[in-house]
C-alpha cells in the first residue's frame, strides 16, 4: 500500500515538473527588446536596410568610372568583291568569302574630368544613403518609445481608474450603511453614487484607449504588449549632461542626421555643376587592342588575310565641340539646384537648433515638474488621511473625502505622465543632437522595472 502511495506521489511530482518545464514562460518585454523586435518587423526599417545596401553600391560604381574597361569585339561578314581593273593572273578580279575577326580592347582613362566628378558624386550619394539610414533608425527608436510609453500610460491610467472605482464603491457602501442606520445623509450617498457612475464611464474609455495603444504597439513592434515593464518605483530624474544649451546645439550642428543629409545634398549639387562644366573638356585615354582576323573563300589577301593577328597600344583624344545647348542648360539648372540646397540646409540648421532648445528645456523643466508633482502627491495623500480622520470625528464631510481621493488619483496620473514625458524628451534631445542610438535605449531602461 505504501509503495503504491509513494509511486502515485512520485508520478504527480514528475508531471508537475514536466508541466513547469514545458509551460510557456511569460517575461516582461523591456524597451530594448521591443526595439530589437521592431528592427525585423517594421516595414520602414526593412526598407531602410535595402536602401542602405543600394546606396553602398553607388561608391563601387563611382570607383569603376576611373578603372580599366575591357571589352570583347567580334564580327562575321560575308563579302563579294569584283574589280574591273586589269589584274595579273595570280590575283583574281572576283572573289567571295566569309571574313571573321575578333579582339580585346582595353581602355584606361588618363584624363577625364567628367568621370572624376562623377566618381565624387556617386560617393556622396553613398554617404547620403548612410545618413538617411541613421535617421531612419532614430525615427524607429522614437516610434517604438512612443508606442511603449503609450501602453505604459494607458495601463497605469486603467489601474488608477480601477483603484478610484474601488475606493468610491467603498465610500458609497459606507455612506449607504450610515444612511440606513440613520447616521448619514442622503446627499452623501447620492454624491458617492454619482462619482462612482462617472468613474465607471471613465473606466470604459481607459479600457478602450489601452486596447488602441496595444494595437498600435503590435503594429510597430510586431509583438504583443501584454507583458511590458512598468516605471520603477524609485524614479530619479536627472538634468541633461552637459547642462549647457550651446554645447548641445554645437553637437547637433556636427552630428544631426538631417543636417548631414542636407549638407551632402549640397555637396552633390556642387559637384553636379563641375560635372556639366567638365562635359565640354577634352578626354584622354590609353587604348590597347589585340585581335585576329581570318577568311574562308577566295577574297584577295589585302581585303582579308587568311590568318592574321595584330596588336596596338596608343592614346585616344576626344574633344567635344557642341551639344546643341543641352549641357549649358543642365549647368544652369545645377546652379539653381545648388542655391536650393543651400537654402534647405540653412532651414534645417535653424529647425534643428530650435528642436534641441525645445527638448533641452523639456528635460530641464521635466526634472522640476516631476519633483513638484511628487511633493504634490505626497501632500494629497497626507490631506486624504487627515480628511478621512476629520470625517470620522465629524469635522469634515463625505464630499471632502471624495474630493481628497480624486486629487490623489489625479496626482498619480499626472506624475506618471510627467515621468514618461521626461523620458521622451531625453530621447528626442539625443535624436536632435544626432546621438540617439541603442545605448540611449538601454540607458532609458534604467527608469523601468520588471513586473
Amino acid at each position: 500500500m505504501k509503495t503504491r502511495i509513494f509511486a502515485k506521489r512520485s508520478l504527480q511530482v514528475a508531471l508537475s515538473l514536466a508541466f513547469i518545464a514545458f509551460a510557456p514562460q511569460t517575461h516582461a518585454m523591456d524597451l530594448f527588446a521591443a526595439y530589437e523586435q521592431a528592427l525585423s518587423h517594421d516595414p520602414n526599417s526593412l526598407a531602410a536596410n535595402d536602401a542602405l545596401r543600394a546606396g553602398r553600391e553607388k561608391a563601387i560604381q563611382g570607383d569603376a568610372l576611373l578603372r580599366p574597361q575591357v571589352s570583347l569585339q567580334a564580327s562575321v561578314d560575308r563579302m563579294n568583291t569584283h574589280s574591273s581593273a586589269d589584274s595579273s593572273a595570280q590575283v583574281p578580279s572576283d572573289g567571295s568569302g566569309t571574313v571573321r575577326q575578333g579582339g580585346l580592347v582595353l581602355t584606361q582613362p588618363l584624363y577625364d574630368k567628367g568621370a572624376t566628378t562623377g566618381k565624387q558624386q556617386l560617393h556622396d550619394q553613398s554617404t547620403l544613403a548612410q545618413f538617411e539610414f541613421g535617421q531612419t533608425r532614430q525615427d524607429l527608436i522614437l516610434r517604438v518609445a512612443q508606442a511603449y510609453f503609450g501602453v505604459v500610460a494607458a495601463e497605469e491610467r486603467l489601474r488608477v481608474v480601477g483603484a478610484e472605482k474601488a475606493a468610491l464603491r467603498q465610500q458609497r457602501d459606507r455612506a449607504q450603511a450610515r444612511f440606513e442606520v440613520g447616521q448619514g445623509k442622503v446627499t452623501d450617498l447620492q454624491e458617492s453614487q454619482a462619482r462612482l457612475d462617472s468613474v465607471e464611464s471613465r473606466e470604459i474609455v481607459a479600457q478602450s484607449d489601452l486596447e488602441w495603444q496595444r494595437s498600435r504597439f503590435s503594429e510597430i513592434v510586431g509583438a504583443s504588449p501584454e507583458h511590458i515593464d512598468q516605471l520603477a518605483p524609485l524614479f530619479t530624474a536627472r538634468l541633461p549632461q552637459p547642462d549647457n544649451l550651446n554645447t548641445w546645439q554645437s553637437t547637433a550642428e556636427a552630428q544631426n542626421y538631417s543636417i548631414k543629409s542636407k549638407q551632402t545634398e549640397l555637396d552633390i549639387a556642387t559637384v553636379d555643376i563641375d560635372r556639366y562644366r567638365a562635359s565640354g573638356r577634352p578626354t584622354l585615354a590609353l587604348v590597347a587592342r589585340y585581335g585576329a582576323q581570318g577568311q574562308t573563300g577566295s577574297l584577295a589577301p589585302w581585303i582579308a588575310p587568311s590568318n592574321g593577328r595584330s596588336g596596338s597600344v596608343g592614346v585616344q583624344l576626344n574633344i567635344p565641340f557642341d551639344s546643341g545647348g543641352g549641357i549649358s542648360s543642365r549647368e544652369r539648372e545645377s546652379v539653381a539646384r545648388k542655391s536650393l540646397a543651400e537654402q534647405l540646409l540653412a532651414a534645417t540648421q535653424r529647425d534643428v537648433r530650435l528642436q534641441v532648445q525645445e527638448q533641452f528645456l523639456a528635460v530641464r523643466s521635466g526634472v522640476s515638474r516631476i519633483a513638484a508633482l511628487e511633493q504634490a502627491l505626497a501632500s494629497a495623500r497626507t490631506a486624504l488621511a487627515s480628511t478621512t480622520l476629520g470625517r470620522d470625528v465629524g469635522n469634515r464631510t463625505q464630499l471632502d473625502v471624495l474630493d481628497a481621493q480624486q486629487r490623489v488619483f489625479a496626482g498619480e496620473l499626472d506624475l506618471v505622465q510627467a515621468r514618461l514625458d521626461y523620458l521622451m524628451a531625453r530621447l528626442k534631445l539625443d535624436a536632435a543632437s544626432g546621438q540617439l542610438n541603442e545605448e540611449s535605449v538601454r540607458s532609458t531602461q534604467a527608469w523601468f522595472a520588471s513586473r
